[in-house]
């Protein structure tokens, strides 16, 4: 990856590993868009709908955003109930979306499975941030005022569900480490410093 063109970093991380603060630093210390949720953001506050319910559905391969859709359409009037629509596909919606954010400027995208839609990227970095499940728990736990055994039963769901997502639209394993040019784990590392080495491992990729 050349940092001097435009350029797009994908980040992959495991629930509690610390990797969204590592994204939104990175993309700090670069001065360049970071994305994370959005498009989930964007829908939860469009139908009202929690992330954690959102990602459920996905995670048991339904078309999700379909199954919303179907039900509404835009008039001048506003949202209302349509039995027509046709079905979408909103894998290929959340590609079409990314990479439109993509087009036009240097950023860092975490997660949406960025490291398949990004992966024919003229410049593209993909990295994959994981952490021990004690480390996890822990963290979970801590941040969501949960024991850790809910934070422990959290974290197994959630990784099944996006597991169950990845597979299903792309055919690969997000744990599967040769979807990445670098993996990082956190359990020695502070977010700062993965910044740090993420940093280094560009500017060697351009000695």
């Amino acid at each position: 990856m050349n940092p001097n063109n435009k350029f797009v970093i994908t980040i992959n991380r495991e629930l509690g590993s610390g990797g969204r603060t590592v994204g939104r630093k990175l993309a700090e210390k670069l001065g360049i868009e970071y994305y994370d949720k959005a498009l989930i953001k964007a829908l939860q506050e469009k139908f009202d709908l929690s992330v954690e319910e959102i990602e459920k559905i996905k995670g048991q391969k339904q078309n999700w955003l379909a199954e919303l859709m179907h039900r509404m359409t835009f008039s001048e009037s506003g949202y209302e109930l349509n039995q027509t629509v046709e079905s979408i596909d909103v894998f290929r919606a959340e590609t079409e979306i990314l990479k439109a954010l993509a087009k036009d400027t240097s950023c860092v995208i975490a997660g949406r499975s960025g490291f398949y839609i990004f992966s024919d990227h003229p410049n593209h970095l993909s990295i994959f941030i994981q952490a021990s499940m004690l480390s996890r728990v822990a963290r979970v736990a801590r941040e969501q005022n949960m024991s850790k055994e809910e934070a422990r039963m959290t974290i197994e769901k959630i990784d099944q569900m996006r597991e169950n997502y990845i597979k299903e639209q792309t055919g690969l394993s997000r744990y599967d480490t040769r979807n990445y040019q670098l993996v990082l784990s956190m359990d020695e590392l502070t977010e700062d410093a993965a910044v740090d080495v993420i940093m280094e491992y560009i500017q060697s990729m351009n000695k």
